[in-house]
């Protein structure tokens, strides 16, 4: 599927950050902004690799990359040009002329770079919190986390998480689903802390029925039928009502729209 619009793929085995900088160079003598970057942190195995690849064929996008392991290098230029997509080394190049020039090995430690940088750190164990606490995986993260979201499935409690984040905010959320109880810890916190995620009956049946299709199920499975829909929503109200914590509508707000908002109630509590 080719886009209307320049895309690229990101991938690291750091956060990336190196990367998309030199690339949103890159862009800006092509476009006015208008492009879509995605990045892939943490790359560490070639079944990654292998899955980019894949989306690179689907969206007829470049990927760049900044992986200091040469094995990893070598292996995603070689099945690149065995799909005919243009992959670009970042880094590779320079490495390999400066240990020609300075007659030394490199260490092939990802991200040297940000050693030293405490806010990266507290970024990284931001993103290490909302993936070890996602989708109320573990309830003790509720007692631990800056902000806990709560939501029905589809209203986009991961993804916020994570980009919240990257705004060095501790995350953890939790579903809300009429057949299982909430973990009591979610009644502990202060209210303020705990942020609920509101979305209208239709559009959630419209995203639902896009998530099934997308996995190759009937769209008019139970999960994405009106009537289990305003179930799910109205046990909803009644937990959020039950704690008193603030809800934000999502229906028709872009992640970051939401998040900026989020960030604006819990601003001073977070400082």
């Amino acid at each position: 599927m080719k886009l209307n619009k320049p895309s690229v793929i990101i991938l690291s085995d750091s956060v990336g950050e190196t990367a998309e900088l030199v690339i949103k160079a890159g862009l800006s003598q092509f476009t006015n902004g208008d492009y879509s970057i995605r990045r892939i942190p943490y790359v560490e195995d070639k079944e990654t690799i292998d899955e980019t690849i894949e989306i690179a064929k689907e969206e007829n996008a470049l990927i760049g990359f900044t992986l200091v392991d040469p094995h990893l290098r070598k292996y995603i230029l070689e099945k690149a040009k065995r799909n005919n997509i243009e992959a670009v080394d970042i880094m590779g190049p320079m490495m390999d002329a400066m240990e020609k020039t300075f007659k030394k090995v490199p260490k092939l430690e990802p991200g040297l770079l940000y050693k030293l940088d405490q806010e990266y750190f507290k970024r990284i164990e931001a993103i290490e919190f909302a993936v070890r606490y996602d989708d109320g995986r573990d309830p003790r993260g509720i007692l631990r986390a800056d902000i806990v979201l709560i939501g029905v499935s589809r209203t986009s409690k991961t993804p916020l998480s994570q980009y919240l984040a990257h705004k060095r905010i501790k995350v953890a959320n939790i579903p809300i689903v009429p057949e299982v109880d909430p973990p009591e810890q979610l009644f502990q916190i202060d209210p303020a802390k705990c942020i609920g995620l509101k979305i209208s009956p239709e559009h959630l049946n419209e995203i639902r029925k896009e998530r099934l299709k997308a996995l190759g199920l009937d769209d008019d499975s139970m999960y994405a039928t009106m009537e289990r829909i305003h179930e799910e929503l109205a046990f909803f109200e009644k937990i959020v009502e039950k704690i008193g914590c603030r809800v934000i509508d999502v229906s028709n707000k872009a992640i970051e729209e939401t998040a900026s908002l989020i960030l604006q109630m819990v601003k001073k509590q977070i400082q």
